[in-house]
Protein backbone atom coordinates (compact mmCIF):
# COMPACT_ATOMS: atom_id res chain seq x y z
CA UNK A 1 0.00 0.00 0.00
CA UNK A 2 1.12 3.56 -1.06
CA UNK A 3 0.29 6.90 -0.02
CA UNK A 4 -0.85 7.43 -3.38
CA UNK A 5 -3.52 4.33 -3.57
CA UNK A 6 -4.95 6.10 -0.30
CA UNK A 7 -5.22 9.07 -1.97
CA UNK A 8 -7.09 7.52 -4.68
CA UNK A 9 -9.59 5.33 -2.00
CA UNK A 10 -9.93 8.70 -0.51
CA UNK A 11 -11.05 10.48 -3.62
CA UNK A 12 -13.32 7.48 -4.92
CA UNK A 13 -15.20 7.54 -2.00
CA UNK A 14 -15.29 11.36 -2.01
CA UNK A 15 -16.25 11.32 -5.89
CA UNK A 16 -19.44 8.47 -4.54
CA UNK A 17 -20.51 9.66 -0.99
CA UNK A 18 -19.59 13.51 -0.81
CA UNK A 19 -21.64 15.62 -2.64
CA UNK A 20 -19.65 18.88 -4.59
CA UNK A 21 -20.17 21.79 -3.03
CA UNK A 22 -19.48 25.61 -3.95
CA UNK A 23 -19.26 26.76 -0.22
CA UNK A 24 -16.92 23.96 1.20
CA UNK A 25 -14.46 23.85 -2.08
CA UNK A 26 -14.41 28.04 -2.05
CA UNK A 27 -13.25 27.92 1.97
CA UNK A 28 -10.77 25.79 0.63
CA UNK A 29 -9.68 27.88 -2.28
CA UNK A 30 -9.39 30.57 0.12
CA UNK A 31 -7.41 29.06 2.88
CA UNK A 32 -4.62 27.90 -0.03
CA UNK A 33 -4.54 31.85 -1.33
CA UNK A 34 -4.24 33.28 2.09
CA UNK A 35 -0.60 30.32 2.93
CA UNK A 36 -2.40 28.53 5.72
CA UNK A 37 -0.76 25.07 5.40
CA UNK A 38 -2.83 22.46 3.68
CA UNK A 39 -3.73 20.39 7.08
CA UNK A 40 -7.75 20.17 7.31
CA UNK A 41 -9.34 17.45 7.76
CA UNK A 42 -10.33 15.69 4.41
CA UNK A 43 -13.86 16.06 2.76
CA UNK A 44 -14.71 12.47 3.52
CA UNK A 45 -13.14 12.98 7.10
CA UNK A 46 -15.18 16.16 7.41
CA UNK A 47 -18.44 14.76 6.74
CA UNK A 48 -18.22 12.11 9.08
CA UNK A 49 -17.90 14.59 11.73
CA UNK A 50 -20.90 16.17 10.23
CA UNK A 51 -22.56 12.68 10.25
CA UNK A 52 -21.47 11.86 13.82
CA UNK A 53 -22.91 15.25 15.52
CA UNK A 54 -26.05 15.01 13.39
CA UNK A 55 -26.42 11.73 14.94
CA UNK A 56 -25.80 13.10 18.37
CA UNK A 57 -28.09 15.72 18.41
CA UNK A 58 -25.63 17.70 18.68
CA UNK A 59 -27.09 21.46 19.26
CA UNK A 60 -23.99 23.23 21.03
CA UNK A 61 -20.43 22.53 19.67
CA UNK A 62 -17.31 23.47 20.64
CA UNK A 63 -14.29 23.16 18.74
CA UNK A 64 -10.26 23.57 19.55
CA UNK A 65 -8.54 24.38 16.56
CA UNK A 66 -9.97 26.56 13.80
CA UNK A 67 -7.79 26.89 10.86
CA UNK A 68 -9.78 28.31 7.83
CA UNK A 69 -13.17 26.77 9.08
CA UNK A 70 -13.42 23.89 6.81
CA UNK A 71 -14.43 21.37 9.63
CA UNK A 72 -16.36 23.89 10.87
CA UNK A 73 -18.26 24.61 8.45
CA UNK A 74 -18.75 20.84 8.47
CA UNK A 75 -19.61 20.23 11.68
CA UNK A 76 -22.29 23.85 11.47
CA UNK A 77 -23.98 21.67 8.89
CA UNK A 78 -25.00 19.39 11.43
CA UNK A 79 -26.83 22.11 13.32
CA UNK A 80 -30.44 22.04 13.99
CA UNK A 81 -32.54 25.79 13.98
CA UNK A 82 -31.03 28.05 16.61
CA UNK A 83 -27.79 25.62 16.95
CA UNK A 84 -24.29 27.27 17.61
CA UNK A 85 -20.25 26.40 17.52
CA UNK A 86 -17.88 28.18 19.48
CA UNK A 87 -14.33 27.80 17.82
CA UNK A 88 -10.89 28.45 19.25
CA UNK A 89 -8.19 29.54 17.21
CA UNK A 90 -4.51 30.50 18.28
CA UNK A 91 -3.43 32.31 14.89
CA UNK A 92 -4.85 36.03 13.72
CA UNK A 93 -4.69 35.85 10.43
CA UNK A 94 -6.39 32.26 10.25
CA UNK A 95 -8.81 33.33 12.03
CA UNK A 96 -9.57 36.18 9.70
CA UNK A 97 -9.72 33.52 6.91
CA UNK A 98 -12.28 31.73 8.47
CA UNK A 99 -14.74 34.69 9.24
CA UNK A 100 -14.93 35.46 5.90
CA UNK A 101 -15.73 31.60 4.68
CA UNK A 102 -18.38 31.46 7.30
CA UNK A 103 -19.45 34.88 6.03
CA UNK A 104 -19.72 33.71 2.84
CA UNK A 105 -21.52 30.58 4.01
CA UNK A 106 -24.09 32.91 5.98
CA UNK A 107 -22.85 31.58 8.81
CA UNK A 108 -21.44 34.48 11.28
CA UNK A 109 -24.35 34.40 13.37
CA UNK A 110 -23.98 30.58 13.98
CA UNK A 111 -20.02 30.11 14.57
CA UNK A 112 -18.36 32.19 16.83
CA UNK A 113 -14.64 32.48 16.31
CA UNK A 114 -12.27 33.22 19.79
CA UNK A 115 -8.77 34.42 18.99
CA UNK A 116 -5.89 33.08 21.55
CA UNK A 117 -4.35 30.48 22.76
CA UNK A 118 -6.79 28.16 23.56
CA UNK A 119 -5.29 27.52 27.43
CA UNK A 120 -6.44 30.79 27.98
CA UNK A 121 -9.87 31.43 26.00
CA UNK A 122 -11.14 27.56 27.57
CA UNK A 123 -11.23 28.67 30.94
CA UNK A 124 -12.83 32.12 29.76
CA UNK A 125 -15.77 29.56 28.31
CA UNK A 126 -16.00 28.21 31.98
CA UNK A 127 -16.23 31.85 33.44
CA UNK A 128 -18.81 32.71 30.58
CA UNK A 129 -21.10 29.58 31.80
CA UNK A 130 -21.17 28.61 28.22
CA UNK A 131 -20.89 24.82 29.10
CA UNK A 132 -22.33 22.37 28.85
CA UNK A 133 -21.65 21.81 25.23
CA UNK A 134 -22.40 18.51 23.53
CA UNK A 135 -19.66 17.55 21.24
CA UNK A 136 -16.09 18.90 21.25
CA UNK A 137 -14.01 18.18 18.67
CA UNK A 138 -10.27 18.72 19.13
CA UNK A 139 -7.46 19.61 16.10
CA UNK A 140 -4.95 21.73 17.18
CA UNK A 141 -1.45 21.56 18.78
CA UNK A 142 -0.69 17.54 19.44
CA UNK A 143 1.71 19.30 22.97
CA UNK A 144 -1.53 20.55 24.46
CA UNK A 145 -4.25 18.01 23.60
CA UNK A 146 -4.28 16.64 26.85
CA UNK A 147 -4.94 19.70 28.56
CA UNK A 148 -7.38 20.72 25.75
CA UNK A 149 -9.09 17.36 26.72
CA UNK A 150 -9.32 18.46 30.31
CA UNK A 151 -10.92 21.62 29.54
CA UNK A 152 -13.57 19.50 26.88
CA UNK A 153 -14.49 17.38 29.67
CA UNK A 154 -15.18 20.40 32.27
CA UNK A 155 -16.95 21.92 29.66
CA UNK A 156 -19.17 18.77 28.62
CA UNK A 157 -22.25 17.28 30.19
CA UNK A 158 -23.16 13.26 30.74
CA UNK A 159 -23.45 12.12 27.73
CA UNK A 160 -21.46 14.46 25.72
CA UNK A 161 -18.86 13.47 23.13
CA UNK A 162 -15.39 14.64 22.65
CA UNK A 163 -13.52 13.72 19.39
CA UNK A 164 -10.06 14.41 19.07
CA UNK A 165 -7.96 14.19 15.71
CA UNK A 166 -4.49 13.13 14.86
CA UNK A 167 -3.83 10.69 17.37
CA UNK A 168 -1.77 7.97 15.66
CA UNK A 169 0.81 10.40 14.41
CA UNK A 170 2.34 8.04 11.54
CA UNK A 171 2.53 4.81 14.52
CA UNK A 172 4.56 7.78 16.82
CA UNK A 173 2.82 6.98 19.19
CA UNK A 174 4.26 3.40 20.27
CA UNK A 175 7.44 5.04 20.75
CA UNK A 176 7.77 5.99 24.30
CA UNK A 177 11.89 7.16 23.64
CA UNK A 178 10.25 9.80 20.54
CA UNK A 179 11.92 12.87 20.49
CA UNK A 180 8.41 14.47 18.64
CA UNK A 181 6.87 16.97 20.68
CA UNK A 182 3.84 15.86 19.04
CA UNK A 183 4.06 11.88 19.90
CA UNK A 184 5.00 13.01 22.99
CA UNK A 185 1.81 15.30 23.51
CA UNK A 186 -0.09 12.55 22.01
CA UNK A 187 1.10 9.79 24.32
CA UNK A 188 -0.23 12.09 27.47
CA UNK A 189 -3.40 12.36 25.94
CA UNK A 190 -4.07 8.36 25.97
CA UNK A 191 -2.46 8.19 29.25
CA UNK A 192 -5.20 11.11 30.71
CA UNK A 193 -8.29 9.78 28.86
CA UNK A 194 -6.85 6.10 30.50
CA UNK A 195 -7.19 7.55 33.52
CA UNK A 196 -10.03 9.67 33.40
CA UNK A 197 -12.93 7.28 34.94
CA UNK A 198 -15.80 9.81 33.98
CA UNK A 199 -15.56 8.63 29.80
CA UNK A 200 -15.66 6.11 27.94
CA UNK A 201 -13.01 5.98 24.94
CA UNK A 202 -11.65 4.04 21.96
CA UNK A 203 -9.18 5.43 18.86
CA UNK A 204 -8.69 4.19 15.11
CA UNK A 205 -6.37 4.00 13.01
CA UNK A 206 -6.95 5.63 9.34
CA UNK A 207 -5.35 6.21 5.99
CA UNK A 208 -6.05 8.32 3.25
CA UNK A 209 -5.04 11.79 1.63
CA UNK A 210 -3.90 13.03 5.03
CA UNK A 211 -1.71 9.85 5.34
CA UNK A 212 -1.50 7.65 7.88
CA UNK A 213 -2.67 8.83 11.44
CA UNK A 214 -6.81 8.75 13.63
CA UNK A 215 -8.71 9.82 15.77
CA UNK A 216 -10.48 8.99 18.84
CA UNK A 217 -13.71 9.58 20.12
CA UNK A 218 -14.43 9.49 23.84
CA UNK A 219 -18.49 9.41 25.23
CA UNK A 220 -18.47 11.70 28.86
CA UNK A 221 -20.15 8.97 30.86
CA UNK A 222 -19.94 10.90 34.59
CA UNK A 223 -20.71 14.09 35.45
CA UNK A 224 -18.22 17.07 36.61
CA UNK A 225 -15.32 15.98 39.73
Amino acid sequence: MSQEQWTAVDRYITDHLVAPDALLEAALEASAKAGLPAINVAPNQGKLLMLLAQLHGARRILEVGTLGGYSTLWLARALPPGGRIITLEAVPKHAEVARENFARAGLSDVVEVRVGSALETLPQLAKEGQAPFDLTFIDADKVNTAEYFAWALKLSRKGSVILTDNVVRKGGIVDAASTDANVQGMRRFYEAVAAEPRVSATAVQTVGSKGYDGFSLALVTGGPA
